[in-house]
């Protein structure tokens, strides 16, 4: 990829980032990179085109959040830390969080391209890679990997939704980033007590502050 490609993608990111995908037009890019609209259209023939390639940004800065991970000695130290990663990606980037999962007609898509396609596939596979590992190891009752892993995550992605868009209230008031993280971490625990083995059951009830997939380090 061409250094100016680059740049007009970095660009597209922050502009993104700031504006939503309501505020994202080829012409606020062209102005933010300080070119004309023409020019811009020299790298990209499309809007379109363009949201794709920030998608697949996207889901590649996700995916660097995700394979800390690998990072664990154990299966369940993989997946504690792959968990912390998705919370962490999903706090820190709340719009590009939000942008992942759209809808592609929402935002003026026709479909997701193959490249998009398959880094979703990509992260899929790594999260039902984390789940069996740690059924082959005793800590999870066997299943079927991928539908446990499906369950874990739709729990945790629900959660988040919720609590970007202000729905998750504590006396009236939305939850703040600490609360939310805490809160996040015990009902994450609640889960993995209705998927686990007495073996991570006794880990969990060793270490507390045990958070959803996975334990504190």
């Amino acid at each position: 990829m061409s250094e100016q490609r680059d740049r007009i993608l970095e660009h597209a990111c922050e502009l993104f980032l700031a504006q939503g995908a309501d505020g994202f037009s080829m012409r606020r890019l062209a102005r933010s990179l300080g070119v004309t609209a023409p020019a811009l259209y020299k790298h990209y023939e499309s809007r379109e085109q363009l949201l794709q390639d920030v998608l697949v940004q996207a889901y590649q800065r996700f995916a660097q959040y995700l394979y800390r991970g690998l990072a664990g000695g154990t299966p369940l130290e993989r997946l504690s830390l792959a968990s912390e990663g998705y919370l962490d990606f999903a706090l820190e980037n709340p719009r590009l969080y939000g942008f992942m999962f759209a809808d592609p007609d929402t935002l003026g898509m026709a479909r997701q391209a193959p490249e998009v396609e398959a880094l979703g596939c990509a992260i899929g596979q790594f999260w039902h890679d984390r789940v069996r590992e740690c059924m082959d190891e005793g800590l999870l009752r066997p299943g079927d990997p991928e539908d446990v892993s499906v369950t874990l995550w739709g729990h945790a992605h629900g959660l988040l939704i919720l609590f970007l868009r202000g729905r998750l209230l504590r006396e009236g008031a939305p939850l703040d980033r600490d609360g939310f993280r805490r809160f996040f971490e015990a009902s994450g625990r609640r889960m993995l007590e209705g998927v686990g083995t007495p073996a991570l059951l006794e880990i969990l009830d060793g270490r507390p502050e045990a958070a959803m997939g996975g334990v504190e380090r």
